[in-house]
């Protein structure tokens, strides 16, 4: 089977990679962008073709963006495999170091998870930004990128493995899996021994599969219903251009807002404009039932919209009571990804930066920078909705974990 195969030949490689000097991972990394660049007609016509056949199975336009690639996105590819290499590695350095009273130096040091799998649906940019992290981070990766994707996908992993394999990283630290069969993946996460971690990037039907049928360990990633709070204190302008850009930049992305809440002693005078802003520029707003009553054009919401994460111009809007409220709400139907309050009242910002149980929290700014690159950490690998190990934008540090080594002279346990 092709999986068994590809896993095996990845974790012989994950020994020869945890040992693996850091310049030649920078040098591979320079090798995997200047590649991509130098192969983007290749790419992009391997592109086209998962693009067309989008278009004739009528798939929404939001996720036909995400699929899309065009020159502007594979130079951010590149870029961001150079950025990779620029950012510290991680691996060999030891965080803690202690002495013990017997004369025993213990330390903490940072070493490569192994083999990691990346199940992914779409966008292909996760090919490049889960190849440089993983090998950066001195792990072998096996890729599993959705059917929708499959030109796309082999076009670029090809361009990049060649290069890396060029520059001296060994062969079999970066694979695709090119059967698109599901059973591929429900044998991929069994594979204990082999794989150490599948991290999967999708919709919620994809992360939950992964997480109840997978017998290797899984770090739960990307589902998005975020959420917007527009407190009384406000400033209207700004409030309006953050959910705009929020909703509108890139709809069919996890850090997207889902739902805005706005307090009730703003609702008359703010909601008119921003449901005409938001209208005027393709977004369908469904709102509750104070919301329909001020602006009654809107479709009203039903409790499913408030659990929905539309991935799409589509954006729920409700009227709330206050704060406490605000907070009632996001606990009920938040994912735990990405939640904003748009406040002048510090008082207010500092509570909603404490209560809110989500990976990223923000004050008066878009959820649209819950994001590996935005946050510094390079391209990530995806966005940890977890508490365990890793969460929020998962850069090179959340790929590793540790080891204890200690130095000695001869010490015996008495």
């Amino acid at each position: 089977m092709e999986v068994e195969v590809k896993a095996a030949r990845a974790k012989a490689a994950a020994r020869k990679m945890a040992i693996l000097d850091e310049d030649v991972k920078n040098l591979a990394l320079s090798y995997m962008s200047d590649a991509l660049i130098k192969e983007m007609p290749k790419i992009l016509e391997a592109n086209k073709k998962d693009v067309l056949e989008a278009e004739k199975k009528n798939i929404k336009a939001s996720l036909i963006d995400r699929l899309r690639l065009d020159e502007k996105r594979i130079e951010a590819m590149a870029k961001g495999l150079r950025e990779i290499s620029a950012l510290p590695d991680p691996v060999g350095n030891i965080e803690e170091m202690w002495k013990r009273p017997n004369g025993l130096q213990i330390g903490k040091m940072r070493v490569p998870i192994g083999v990691i799998g990346i199940i992914y649906e779409s966008r292909p940019n996760v090919t490049a930004d889960a190849a440089g992290l993983c090998l950066k981070s001195g792990n072998a990766v096996i890729l599993r990128g959705g059917s929708d994707a499959i030109n796309s996908n082999i076009a670029i992993s090809s361009v990049l493995a060649k290069a890396a394999y060029e520059a001296g990283i060994p062969e079999g630290a970066i694979q695709l899996i090119e059967n698109t069969d599901r059973e591929e993946v429900n044998r991929m996460m069994k594979l204990n021994g082999l794989i150490d971690l599948i991290i999967p990037r999708g919709g919620a039907t994809l992360i939950k599969s992964v997480i109840e049928n997978s017998t290797v360990p899984v770090i739960e990633t990307g589902v998005g219903n975020c959420h917007i709070f527009v407190d009384e204190t406000a400033k209207l302008d700004m409030a309006k251009d953050i959910i705009v850009n929020a909703k509108v930049q890139r709809p069919g992305v996890c850090n997207a807002v889902e739902t805005v809440l706005i307090h009730k002693a703003i609702a008359k005078g703010f909601l008119p404009t921003l449901v005409e802003t938001l209208t005027s520029l393709g977004v369908e707003v469904r709102g509750c039932k104070t919301t329909k009553q001020i602006c009654p054009a809107v479709k009203e919401a039903t409790e499913e919209d408030w659990a929905t994460e539309y991935l799409d111009l589509i954006l729920a809007v409700k009227v709330v009571e206050d704060i406490n409220e605000a907070l009632d709400h996001i606990e009920k139907y938040s994912t735990g990804h990405s939640e904003s309050i748009i406040t002048e009242d510090y008082e207010n910002a500092m509570t909603f930066l404490k209560a809110v149980d989500s990976a990223a929290v923000y004050v008066n700014a878009s959820t649209r920078f819950t994001d590996g690159g935005e946050f510094g950490f390079g391209a990530e690998i995806g966005i940890s909705t977890q508490k365990i190990h890793a969460r929020g934008p998962m850069g090179l540090k959340e790929l590793t974990t540790y080891k204890y080594v200690i130095l000695g002279s001869g010490q015996i346990r008495k």
